[in-house]
This record gives C-alpha cells, structure tokens and sequence, in this order.
C-alpha cells in the first residue's frame, strides 16, 4: 500500500471516528442500557467493500458498553466477492483484547444487500446497522431497497448510521430513509472531511444517525 494512500486512509478513519461520537452525541444512553446487560453487541457493515472501518466500528461499540465486557461481533457484506476475500484476510476471526475484557469478532459475507432477507445466517436485531458512503444517485430504487432492508435489521433501540459523499445525495438518502420508516436523530457536517477530485465529493462529507420508528 503506498505510503500517502496509507496516511489517507488511516486520517480518514480518525475522522469517523470522531464523527461517530459526534453524531451519536447523548441520544446513545438507550443504546449504552441496553448493551451494558448484553454479552455480545452486534453490528451489521452493508456493502462493506473492504471494510477499511472494521476496528473503528467495534471500538465505538465497545465504548458504549462502558465497563461492561466489550464483546462486539461485526458482520460485513458486499456483492463484490473478492473485496470480502481482502476483508475476511485483514480483519477475519476472532480476537481477545488486551486492553479491556471482551473479544472482537468479524465475519464477512458475500451478498446482495438489497435481499438481506435471503441471508438467515445474519439473524436479527443488531445494535448498530452501518453504511459508508451509501450511493443514492447510482440507482435509487436499489438503494431504497438497501436502506428498507437495512432497517428492518435494526434492533428497537439500536441505530442505522450512514455517510455520505456529496451534500445532495446525503439529502435525498435522509429523505428515503424517513420515508421507508426511519427517525432522523441527528446529521452533522464534516468539517475535516477530505477532499476528492470530483467537485463536491469528499470522504465522509456527512454522518447521520436513525433509529427505526416504534407503532
């Protein structure tokens, strides 16, 4: 991996992860109850690709369970089968952490997201259901099928998180989104996103945070 494609990529993840925090702001005390009485918290990456973000998406759950042991398991899926083979090499298995009690486990799939109902394997109720950089305009009647899968995987207080690339896209994903049954918490602006080549587009431009509406 070249050295300035590697500096990218680990500043990029830094900044998701200040933005998770940000976004999830003190709506999380739900999430935080009810994960602290659970062994395992669970989180489901759609359309994961390589999931660059596995670590930064276990570490933000095991910090909500507190001092809780922060057992998490991460289920990744992506259509493209040899981006889960590089996902499944990097970051597949189990492992027991050193620094807190508790284990990280990731698993990876290859499917379509837009079927999640075909995959029994997955279960239900996860705690947290994660897309980056959802791409709306490249089919939206595809994408509205992912998100209306996406969110019948979410648990009754567990949360969708979505990124987004450019201003208008992350617009119409959220109005999809509220559409098919989400609740809108919270979006918030990257201030520190970096800056693609095509006009407008940028890594983690926006970070918005659902949960599923109840009744």
């Amino acid at each position: 991996m070249p050295n300035k494609f590697k500096s990218d990529l680990e500043e990029d993840l830094s900044r998701l992860r200040r933005m998770l925090r940000k976004v999830a702001g003190d709506d999380v005390e739900e999430v935080r109850r009810r994960l602290a009485k659970q062994d395992e918290a669970r989180v489901l990456d759609i359309a994961c690709g390589e999931c660059n973000e596995a670590e930064v998406l276990t570490d933000f759950l095991a910090d909500l369970k507190g001092d809780a042991p922060g057992n998490v398991k991460l289920t990744g899926i992506d259509v493209r089968a040899r981006e889960i083979e590089n996902a499944q090499r990097r970051f597949g298995g189990k492992r027991e952490q050193m620094v807190r009690p508790g284990s990280r486990e990731c698993e990876f799939m290859t499917g379509d997201a837009s079927k999640l109902d075909g995959h029994g394997e997955l279960g239900e109720e996860f705690d947290l259901v994660f897309m980056r950089h959802q791409n709306y305009w490249n089919g939206a009647k595809t994408w509205e099928e992912i998100f209306d899968q996406a969110l019948g995987k979410v648990g009754d207080d567990g949360r969708l998180i979505i990124t987004s690339y450019f201003d208008k896209e992350h617009e119409l994903a959220l109005e999809a989104i509220q559409r098919l049954g989400g609740e809108l918490i919270r979006t918030e602006f990257n201030a520190e996103t970096r800056k693609l080549i095509t006009d407008g587009k940028s890594v983690d431009r926006h970070v918005a945070i659902f949960k599923r509406k109840k009744g």
